[in-house]
């Protein structure tokens, strides 16, 4: 094995969060710009209490989420129409293009999401996508919080 910057280990300690180009603080781990890594990016998501990431959809790129703490309602579709509520211990997968936001359920605490996908430049990828939030999603989690 060679000594070339593809055959060595990385260890990264980000020593804090970052904005995210979908708006929430983000712990940008393994990528392009912090390692050797050419086919994956893999991040820690930060909610803070109440918060939302912008609408968004990623080209061309898979994203894996694994919910660390918290409840995170994520909505999903073309008009974020669907959505889901991961929880701490689930597992979610997001197909390339589909447009998604996710708000954190909790007024008081924060939430966190362990996030992968197969693009290591991921926030290049990333495409805001406005007009797909008609606001039923801000509703929808007003009912979701009074639920819980």
């Amino acid at each position: 094995m060679g000594t070339d910057a593809q055959s060595q280990v990385t260890v990264i300690r980000p020593p804090s969060t970052e904005q995210s180009r979908q708006g929430v603080p983000q712990f940008f781990g393994v990528g392009e710009t912090t390692s050797a890594a050419t086919g994956i990016s893999m991040n820690l998501t930060s909610f803070p209490p109440g918060a939302s990431a912008e609408p968004h959809a990623h080209r061309d790129f898979e994203t894996a989420i694994y919910t660390v703490s918290g409840r995170i309602a994520l909505f999903y579709g073309e008009r974020l129409e669907e959505h889901a509520v991961l929880e701490p211990g689930t597992f979610c997968f997001i197909p390339p293009g589909v447009p998604h936001k996710p708000y954190n359920l909790s007024l008081d605490e924060p939430a966190a999401a362990v996030v992968a996908r197969n693009d290591p430049r991921e926030q290049e990828n990333v495409v805001l996508t406005p007009e797909a939030d008609d606001g039923t999603p801000d509703r929808t989690v007003e009912a979701l919080r009074a639920r819980a």
